[in-house]
């Protein structure tokens, strides 16, 4: 294949700042793709709107996005590219800039009150927030951004005219979707709104390329919102193999956080809320107990997290639930908790329980297979990827409490399950690291940038 343009005898030319070649950008970046080189990305502009990564994962809105956004841009950053997130800022006493990382960059931008602003209620102040990202940029000289990449819909609409504006790609992960979200609702939850749906179909047409989760997910965002399956990339998250790891073993987690040695511990961590499904679980420990008196002895129920989405409407909710069932005394609530701690309430746990009605993929189930613990979960969205079935733990079709009850069951009779399954899950999770994710997300920013004809940078070797 015949290429006219001079390659530098140190590098790799990716495009150049006059007569750039037709075809010459993509060209390049598949020849380092070839022979191991990445294409130098200098620095994306990354967007979440509604939750910053500062904030505690576990209650309000913060979750699965939140470490998501964190350790890819952590990733990123260690290769080389340079990650600036634009988040709302939630209080009038946070710097208008904080390193997260070292190459990774938060900036709080002031966009309606500081507290008390729902969800629901930040689509009305999307203006004040796209103009205080223009304001960052514009102190900035032109180019300074290769690339913009938005999480959540949300954040898309900001990104959407961000990109336009400076003449860069935009990239979109949905992490969630309304169509599918109000296919798959828990009795009482509340639907997302038209808005949002409409928000969702505008941001699938105007991106350069969406990253799904799972190709389930791909093909979600096809049936439902007539994606186009060329501009759709699966890009499986990942998980912290430093932090999620099975260390020092089940027995010195429970040491650590008091908990009996002997014990089945079924547990619940995520956010509080009907999507999440907890309930569940606190029905399907009401029937094992029926069946199994005796159990009571030694079983304890740990639920960690806070509540969050419609679960705030009713925060005391599962207390409640728990006090009809008469399990009380079994079921022990606990507040968010960083990641070292979380890390060993997956250690000290039989089992992890992940009863939701949607999922687009499950960091919680792959952080508790990395601890070494494995997972009871629903057959729903990304879960089936990230639970091996019959080996790193039991899908459950549908969210009957007894079929719950029954696949604890199997715990209860066979003590050396949860070791022998927490093996296999530890071995299934390390599929997932956050350097292959971050490896297949630049390939995405490559592709995308060489097709719209943008400026990779020289790869020197």
């Amino acid at each position: 294949m015949a290429v006219s343009g001079r390659l530098p005898a140190c590098g790799v030319l990716v495009g150049s700042e006059k007569g750039e070649v037709p075809g010459l950008s993509s060209y390049a970046a598949r020849i380092g793709r070839h022979f191991g080189l990445p294409s130098r990305v200098r620095r994306i502009a990354m967007l979440s709107v509604h939750t910053s990564p500062l904030h505690q994962p576990g209650t309000g809105d913060a979750g699965g996005m939140n470490v998501y956004i964190v350790e890819l841009a952590r990733q990123l950053a260690a290769v080389g590219t340079e990650v600036e997130i634009f988040t709302r800022a939630t209080t009038g006493a946070l710097p208008p800039t904080v390193e997260l990382a070292p190459g990774v960059l938060v900036r709080h931008v002031d966009a309606g009150p500081y507290e008390g602003l729902a969800k629901e209620e930040l689509p009305a102040q999307l203006c004040a927030f796209t103009h205080g990202v223009m304001q960052a940029w514009a102190g900035h000289r032109p180019g300074h951004y290769d690339l913009v990449h938005s999480h959540y819909w949300l954040s898309g609409h900001v990104g959407w005219l961000a990109a336009q504006r400076w003449g860069v790609p935009l990239v979109h992960a949905m992490h969630t979707m309304a169509k599918v979200k109000n296919a798959a609702l828990a009795a009482g939850d509340r639907p997302e709104p038209a808005a949002r749906v409409i928000g969702e179909t505008q941001i699938v047409d105007a991106a350069d390329r969406l990253i799904a989760n799972t190709a389930e997910e791909a093909a979600q965002l096809v049936h439902h919102y007539d994606a186009d399956p060329a501009l759709t990339a699966v890009v499986h998250p990942g998980v912290n193999l430093d932090r999620f790891r099975p260390a020092d073993g089940t027995a010195a987690a429970r040491a650590r956080l008091g908990l009996p040695q002997d014990a089945l511990i079924p547990l619940f961590a995520g956010r509080i809320q009907p999507l999440k499904a907890p309930d569940v679980l606190l029905h399907a420990v009401r029937i094992l107990l029926d069946e199994r008196p005796a159990l009571r002895e030694r079983l304890v129920v740990p639920v960690v997290g806070g509540p969050s989405g419609s679960g705030l409407a009713k925060p005391e909710e599962l207390h409640k639930l728990a006090a009809r069932l008469g399990i009380c005394d079994v079921v022990r609530f606990r507040p968010p908790v960083g990641q070292e701690e979380l890390a060993d309430w997956y250690r000290a746990a039989s089992v992890l329980v992940m009863p939701s009605y949607s999922e687009s993929f499950g960091l919680v189930a792959i952080e508790a297979q990395a601890a070494g613990t494995p997972v009871i979960a629903a057959e729903v969205g990304g879960l089936p990827v990230a639970v091996r079935q019959g080996e790193s733990g039991f899908l459950i079709s549908g969210h009957d409490p007894a079929d719950y009850a029954r696949a604890l069951r199997r715990f209860d009779d066979h003590p050396e399950l949860a070791a022998r399954m927490g093996v296999a899950a530890a071995l299934h999770a390390r599929g997932f690291g956050w350097d292959a994710a971050a490896r297949r997300t630049l390939d995405v920013y490559a592709d995308v940038i060489a097709e719209r004809g943008g400026h990779l940078r020289s790869v020197h070797v």
